[in-house]
């Protein structure tokens, strides 16, 4: 077999962590004082990413920016830490991980950063290393069914109700977990998905955050999130 023959999962887990290196600088979310590898241009991140990627089927690049509802659920898990702190910590859909590494600044016993996405795997990795903490790193889709029901005690959502194809993925997913006695939190910043979704998502408010945001992304200068806890 010759080196040009299929990648091993070494080679895969190399070549992801360098495109992310090259698409992005290390930067500290001000919130947070949490380091991570972060794009400063949204288009010629997804342009490449597109050119690059898209015939592999990879996902577009959310690691790479740190979104609204991701950001406010970290705050609030800095904010009352109690709600995490000793427990298991599931960050579902992690992106870049930033909940995940808020949850261990939390005192979090254990962290595992789900996402179907490699590139933000090899992200996570990164800004864990960036960070000078430890974290279970998996390539998943929790998602698929049958539903299984979690081995962490809090579940952690953030930036989840994006679109409506995820959305109603999502919900009956999150209502499942509930459902099964865990604590589920999930950043909400009002998009008209996460709004619809809310109708299919017994919720309940705990807090809420003003968050700055990229107008590029969301064109807004800042967003109100709220954190919710689903119900059961």
């Amino acid at each position: 077999m010759t080196d040009s023959a299929v990648d091993t999962p070494r080679d895969d887990d190399a070549r992801a962590e360098a495109f992310v290196r090259a698409h992005t600088h290390l930067s500290t979310v001000s919130p947070l004082g949490v380091r991570l590898l972060l794009a400063t241009e949204v288009t010629p991140l997804w342009r490449a990413t597109e050119e690059w990627l898209s015939a592999r089927g990879v996902p577009p690049p959310y690691w790479a920016f740190a979104w609204c509802g991701g950001v406010a659920l970290a705050m609030h898990v800095l904010a009352a830490p109690e709600q995490v702190a000793r427990a298991s910590v599931l960050d579902f859909a992690c992106g870049s991980g930033v909940v995940g590494l808020a949850a261990l600044q939390a005192g979090a016993r254990c962290v595992r950063a789900v996402d179907v996405d490699p590139f933000a795997a090899a992200a996570v990795r990164l800004n864990t290393e960036a960070n000078g903490v430890h974290l279970r790193v998996e390539v998943s889709d929790l998602l698929a069914p049958p539903f299984t029901t979690v081995e962490e005690e809090v579940i952690l959502a953030g930036d989840v109700l994006y679109d409506r194809a995820f959305a109603e993925a999502v919900v009956p997913w999150l209502r499942h977990q509930a459902d099964a006695g865990k604590w589920v939190l999930v950043g909400d910043p009002g998009r008209p998905t996460s709004i619809a979704a809310s109708r299919d998502l017994p919720t309940v408010c705990l807090a809420s955050y003003d968050v700055t945001t990229d107008v590029e992304l969301e064109g807004v200068a800042q967003r109100r999130v709220e954190v919710r806890r689903v119900l059961a």
